[in-house]
């Protein structure tokens, strides 16, 4: 072995712990967990000897995990003309091509270059298909990898008939909020933006096309920024979906260092903020990730986002009976808000096996409700979907929680 490579793993073994006492110190490693580790160790080996893991060799090789710009890229190093790009973007992104021969455009030659390559396109590998009574499907999916993730989508009856696809951005998660099924599950790893944008396109080939995408699946948005940013970037792209900014949200249980970076996006996305408390002593019972951004930095955060976007953000608030709902909470809430360009969407919990907490009960929603709304705070209230499949809010996962290692 020689003395560089000793040297590499004496600095990895540093970083790495680093990286477990941050855990042990219930501190989220968000800078140092690789985006796309699964081992964080073997990751760490790896690239201590100069060699890319086989599962980034994997994924780099993905023409649907690459933007129009990198496949341009791409296209000119194989001595190809620019425009050759826009074809492989929009046969993956519009016309749900999963083989490299079916991008038509392409010289028979050019698409045999890229194969021999080792590109290819990524597929969703579907488990299961669940549908509610109320019109809610939800998606099972399995990764190549075998991690597996759900995808909801919602559709409103007429005059507005609109579908509203719920995705995932994670295998599991890492923000373990007490309420929600999805924490409960071992955390596996950030998807990549192919994935998450293999969700959009699987569902829309599936039950037609989507209106609105809102990254309130499975995982902490926040938590694998770049890649949610570059999956934003695939959906809204006019060759793709075309779906337009204004009808993407993406929520966050309040990671400070995410939502400063998201300010200075330029973006028209929507931001929605996990809050469901608005005292810290009850938040942080409910949310670990409570007890590193307190409601004051996350607050001053939130007024920082805004003085740069001007942009109005939503406040989710899951109604938790005994906990969350009374009378004075709702008035906290409005003083907590006071200043900022907001609204508030009132949740009913949805309860699943395992968890202590049980739903307001409808009267009490709607005294909480008519509070804040004489105080002036919009407030709209979602009730339980997709309660008979478990694809409501916090209810992701909770089919196979036990089942998982």
């Amino acid at each position: 072995m020689t003395n560089k490579a000793i040297a590499r793993i004496i600095v990895v073994s540093i970083i790495l712990i680093l990286h477990l006492q941050s855990k042990v110190q219930n501190e989220r490693a968000y800078t140092l967990d690789y985006a796309f580790g699964v081992d964080f160790v073997s990751i760490l080996l790896a690239l201590s000897f100069g060699k890319k893991p086989a599962i980034l060799r994997a994924m780099d090789m993905d023409l649907k995990n690459k933007t129009l710009k990198e496949l341009e890229e791409l296209v000119m190093g194989f001595g190809g003309k620019k425009y050759l790009a826009r074809y492989i973007f929009s046969f993956i992104h519009s016309q749900d091509a999963v083989e490299i021969e079916n991008i038509s455009p392409l010289s028979k030659d050019f698409r045999q270059k890229l194969i021999e390559a080792g590109y290819y396109i990524s597929t969703m590998g579907l488990v299961e298909k669940f549908v509610d009574p109320d019109g809610t499907v939800k998606f099972l999916f399995e990764l190549g990898d075998g991690v597996r993730i759900e995808t909801v989508l919602m559709v409103t009856g007429a005059p507005q008939s609109r579908k509203t696809l719920c995705i995932s951005c994670q295998g599991g998660c890492r923000m373990g909020c007490a309420f929600c099924a999805t924490g409960k599950l071992k955390y596996k790893r950030n998807l990549t933006a192919g994935e998450i944008v293999g969700q959009v396109n699987y569902v829309a080939a599936d039950c037609g096309a989507v209106n609105n995408v809102v990254y309130m699946g499975m995982g902490e948005p926040m938590d694998n920024y770049d890649e949610v940013m570059r999956s934003i970037e695939m959906i809204n792209h006019h060759a793709g979906k075309n779906i337009g900014q204004r009808h993407i949200t993406i929520s966050t249980c309040g990671v400070i260092e995410g939502i400063d970076r998201f300010g200075d996006e330029k973006l028209q996305v929507h931001l929605a903020i996990s809050l469901h408390s608005s005292r810290d002593q009850v938040r942080s019972k409910i949310m670990a990730v409570a007890g590193k951004y307190p409601l004051r930095e996350l607050l001053c955060s939130i007024k920082g986002y805004q003085k740069k976007t001007k942009r109005r953000v939503m406040f989710e608030y899951c109604m938790i009976k005994g906990l969350n709902d009374s009378d004075s909470d709702a008035k906290a809430l409005v003083t907590l808000l006071k200043g900022l360009n907001a609204n508030v969407n009132l949740i009913e919990y949805n309860p699943h096996d395992g968890c202590e907490f049980q739903p307001s009960s409808r009267n009490r929603i709607q005294s909480f409700l008519d509070i804040l709304m004489t105080n002036g705070v919009e407030t709209t209230v979602r009730y339980k979907r997709g309660q008979t499949i478990k694809a409501a809010c916090g209810q992701l996962g909770a089919t196979w929680i036990d089942k998982c290692d």
